[in-house]
């Protein structure tokens, strides 16, 4: 199973990324016969190249997410919005360029306000890419980071039941 996790904070190593790996760790464990090949694209590491047309390493990367099997896609709140740094990178994809890849939308922010963005806002852009977005995503609340691994196993568990037969269906068409 590959899983690509892709981070448009422009803060590298950001507490984002932190969400997102917490996030993906518990797919990991909902499919837990499943050799998981883990593929982490921090965009703050690559914001210089963003607009360049042709940069072979984004094209790379966009390759890479493409051929996943499950994307968990995450960004900070902007605006009541995912980043334009994560919007520049996912407008590298034609329509339907993620599609049957199994879509995790993530979000974090500073109070639950905007907390229906994930849903509103990220949700729409994946199913537009052609990806499948099988269950609800996940909005963190920065203040409550301490709180991570229960959260996230929390939604973990809330999610299972679509997200399971969406990436073993996937996986079914992929390696079957």
């Amino acid at each position: 199973m590959k899983i690509a996790v892709v981070v448009g904070n422009p803060k590298p190593a950001s507490r984002t990324l932190r969400v997102a790996e917490a996030v993906t760790d518990v797919i990991e464990k909902l499919l837990p016969g499943e050799n998981a090949e883990r593929r982490v694209i921090d965009l703050a590491d690559h914001s210089s190249r963003l607009f360049e047309w042709p940069e072979p390493t984004l094209a790379e990367l966009n390759d890479a997410v493409a051929a996943s099997d499950v994307l968990v896609v995450a960004s900070p709140t902007y605006k009541a919005t995912y980043t334009g740094l994560l919007k520049a990178f996912l407008d590298r994809y034609p329509s339907n360029g993620l599609n049957g890849v199994v879509a995790v939308p993530v979000m974090t922010g500073a109070a639950d306000t905007h907390a229906m963005a994930t849903e509103v806002n990220l949700r729409p852009l994946l199913v537009e890419l052609g990806a499948t977005v099988p269950s609800r995503g996940l909005y963190v609340v920065m203040t409550r980071i301490a709180e991570l691994e229960a959260t996230a196993a929390e939604w973990g568990e809330a999610n299972a039941a679509a997200l399971v037969p969406a990436i073993t269906g996937r996986l079914g068409v992929r390696h079957g």
